[in-house]
């Protein structure tokens, strides 16, 4: 069986929307984190112990939360597939 094409631009965003920020989002938890790491490198003159582990934190941090909006999205688009098939 062939899956659905989309009938217009508004359908594709809609269904490509949830993934479009993923990528940003991963990337701005490390960013923060490292900025967090080398505010409190700075203030304890510790350079660069707490920014390489607030960077590693927020890798780890960020991945965990990339794949659970992925399952979860990937959840909801199989049950509404399902929905639709019925």
């Amino acid at each position: 069986m062939k899956p659905q094409q989309p009938q217009n631009k508004t359908q594709i965003f809609s269904e490509l929307g949830p993934y479009l920020g993923l990528g940003v989002q991963l990337a701005a938890t490390i960013i923060i984190m490292v900025y967090i790491g080398d505010w409190l490198d700075t203030k304890y003159n510790t350079s660069p112990r707490y920014t390489l582990i607030c960077a590693i934190f927020g890798i780890f941090a960020g991945m965990y939360n990339l794949i659970k909006i992925v399952l979860g999205l990937e959840k909801r688009n199989k049950a509404k597939k399902d929905e639709t098939q019925n």
